[in-house]
Parts: structure tokens; sequence; C-alpha cells
């Protein structure tokens, strides 16, 4: 599919009559190939797995700001004359789909939540490396050590770590800037859209316990955790986080 407002997209629709739209939003340093095919290709949904600016096949830069990035999403939106959709958002892409709701509550019918919370605090550490290339290597090592469960195969951990190496320090540098300062802990039960909460067991970057907070914070949420899976609930476990999403759409009226 074409960039369209600085963004691409890969889309893909198995559309029915009154089928949604759903809007995949990967996480910081990431594309939209973080979306597995399983979900990238959900059934009796019209797809859309995006690029944020700066990223994968988009272009311009990163931005340093979440609402900077829905902004963003907005604007491809309208490109798409796209009013209404789901949005299914990974970690930093979660705090998009939140303040999609939070913010601006007649574009969304429904959120999907995946390792993702409230506050996304970020190693200062990673943060300062992130900003120079000759110390880049070790964000990645750092991020590819704590973003898997404890069964993940490597050949998964080494995919995960050769993409987000993909992303210009910049742009990630920028991602975590973004993260660190997001904040709607006190502002979660103003969402009042149906919202599914799914996070890993052993998610070292968005641990349980933000999940849980979610889910019992907002309004119309529901929680499913994932056995011995860690942050990057979507690759580890595609195939159980694409049915989820599934039975999830089947109840969303649209």
């Amino acid at each position: 599919m074409p960039i369209n407002a600085s963004i691409y997209a890969f889309e893909h629709a198995t559309r029915t009559i009154g089928s949604p739209s759903v809007i995949l939003i990967h996480g910081a340093g990431g594309t939209h190939l973080h979306w597995p095919p399983q979900i990238r290709r959900l059934p009796n949904a019209h797809v859309h797995a995006i690029d944020l600016p700066g990223h994968g096949k988009s272009e311009g830069r990163g931005r340093q700001n979440i609402a900077a990035y829905c902004e963003s999403v907005l604007a491809w939106l309208d490109a798409q004359k796209i009013h209404q959709a789901v949005f299914v958002g990974h970690s930093m892409g979660g705090a998009i789909a939140l303040t999609m709701g939070l913010h601006h509550p007649e574009r969304v019918l429904a959120l999907g939540l995946v390792g993702t919370g409230a506050r996304l605090r970020v190693d200062p550490v990673l943060i300062e490396n992130a900003s120079r290339p000759e110390t880049f290597p070790s964000v990645i090592a750092a991020m590819t050590e704590r973003a898997f469960g404890p069964k993940t195969p490597e050949r998964l951990k080494k995919l995960g770590a050769k993409r987000m190496a993909e992303t210009r320090p910049v742009v990630l540098h920028s991602d975590f800037l973004a993260c660190n300062t997001f904040d709607i802990m006190d502002s979660l039960n103003q969402i009042q859209t149906p919202c599914l909460v799914l996070c890993g067991e052993n998610d070292q970057l968005t641990p349980p316990r933000r999940a849980q907070y979610l889910s019992d914070q907002l309004p119309h949420a529901e929680l499913q955790i994932f056995p011995q899976a860690g942050h990057m609930l979507q690759i580890e476990e595609p195939a159980a986080v694409a049915q989820a999403l599934s039975d999830f759409l089947e109840k969303i009226p649209h």
C-alpha cells in the first residue's frame, strides 16, 4: 500500500458487511512487522498495520511525545477516510491507543492493549545509550534480553534484535522519550470504550501489575494473562493473541 500522510500501512481485508477497521500500532523501535501474519490477517476485519513516522517504510522523524504520535495517526485516518476504528497497540502503541480513547473517543470503537500500561517509564541508561550510535548496540542487547519470555526460541530473539537494530538510533531515542513522559494513571476512568488488556506473565518491561491496573481502572475492560510469555507477547504467542482479538472483535457493536 502507498504511503499516505507520511505513514505506510500494510492492509488486509476479509471484510463482511459491518466488519470493523482495525489499526495495529507497534511499540518503540518497531514496525508493522512486529505484528505476525496471524494478527495482520485477522478474519472478518479490515486490518491496517501501520509504521509510525520515522519507522519502517514511513517517512519523516520519530516523535518525542505520545500526543504527537497520536496526531500523526489521526492525520493518516483522515487521509484514509476512516472515521472510527478499533485500535490495537503494543507497548508504546498501547499508549497511543489509550490516548486516542481518552482524547478522541469519537474515533474509537474499542481498544486492544498488548503489553502496555498507563505509565511507561524507561531506564535512564537506555535513554542515554540510545542517543549515541556507539552505545546503540548495547540498547539492542538489553532490550532483547528483557523483552522475551523464558520459553522464547533463540531464532525469535535474534529476529527481534535484527529488526530493532534496523531502527535509526535517533528514532528509538525519541520513542523512549515519548514513553518516559507518558502518564495517564489518573485518567483511565474517563475511557468509556470496550478494552481488551493482554499481558505476558513474564513481561519484564510492562509487568502484569500494570495490566491489572489497566483492567481495574478502565470501566469496560477484560484482562488475559498468558503464561510464560514476555513483553513481545504478540510475537511469542501469535495464534493465541489473534484468537483473543478475534473473540473480542465479535463482541464490539459497530
